[in-house]
């Protein structure tokens, strides 16, 4: 029954990750309540993840929405910052930054939310060297930020790119996907070394993920930005309260 529940939590977490990011709210906690270690949590689902993140990563590059002029430069200090992320990860205060990226989500899900023309339309910017700097640092930043935290690396990426380049949801969803299959496979390498990884859970919840991401792909193809953008918007807002709760259960 726990392999049966965690299969149909990944599906849902891969189906809502591949449209706007946010798969983690639903995974991480049903591997907890599987009763497993928050290590092997982590890297559990790490595992998942990536096959999920692989999957709708080459169908949305298919579908001619990736842009691979762009991703080249982002792709290798997304893998430098995962890398720096996972090694460092023992050593930062993790109730710290939560407590910031609760306040940055909530800064991005209430300005989706009532900017009405935000992601909606394409409205593509030049390709400028600030705008590729500023790329390369975004993709070393929020490597760093999933390889030892996680929670809305998908989101942030996805607002990042729209900010500085104009896309609309559905290319924002497709780019930001690719750089999150990068961080993921690399803290997953990482993890799988440490052997954190729970291989009899973790290999039928892939397989699920994959199916999932395959729908949610799919999905974001066919409905576009109408559809990626309340799912984004309140897959934030959920972000943002998960990480009050767990701010506010801290203190008490």
């Amino acid at each position: 029954m726990k392999i049966v529940l965690l299969c149909l939590a990944g599906f849902i977490a891969a189906f809502v990750d591949s449209i706007a990011g946010g798969g983690g709210l639903i995974s991480v906690p049903a591997y907890y309540m599987a009763g497993l270690p928050s290590h092997i949590v982590l890297g559990t689902n790490k595992f998942s993840a990536t096959c999920g993140s692989l999957t709708s990563s080459i169908k949305y590059l298919r579908s001619g929405h990736g842009n691979k002029n762009l991703l080249k430069y982002a792709i290798p200090f997304t893998l430098v910052g995962a890398c720096i992320g996972v090694t460092v990860a023992l050593q930062i205060n993790e109730q710290t930054l939560s407590s910031i990226i609760l306040v940055m989500v909530l800064i991005i899900g209430v300005y989706s939310l009532f900017s009405k023309s935000l992601g909606m339309k394409e409205n593509l910017k030049k390709v400028t060297k600030l705008r590729i700097l500023l790329l390369i640092l975004l993709a070393l930043c929020l490597g760093f930020y999933d390889g030892f935290f996680g929670p809305g690396t998908g989101s942030f990426l996805m607002f990042g790119l729209i900010q500085l380049f104009g896309f609309e949801f559905t290319r924002a969803s497709a780019n930001a996907r690719v750089m999150n299959f990068v961080s993921n496979i690399t803290s997953l390498f990482l993890f799988a070394i440490n052997m954190k990884i729970n291989f009899s859970y973790g290999i039928p919840v892939a397989i699920f993920s994959i199916l999932g991401a395959r729908l949610g792909t799919s999905f974001a193809l066919k409905k576009g930005a109408k559809i990626i953008k309340p799912i984004f918007v309140t897959m934030s807002l959920l972000l943002s309260l998960k990480l009050l709760i767990v701010d506010v259960l801290h203190l008490i």
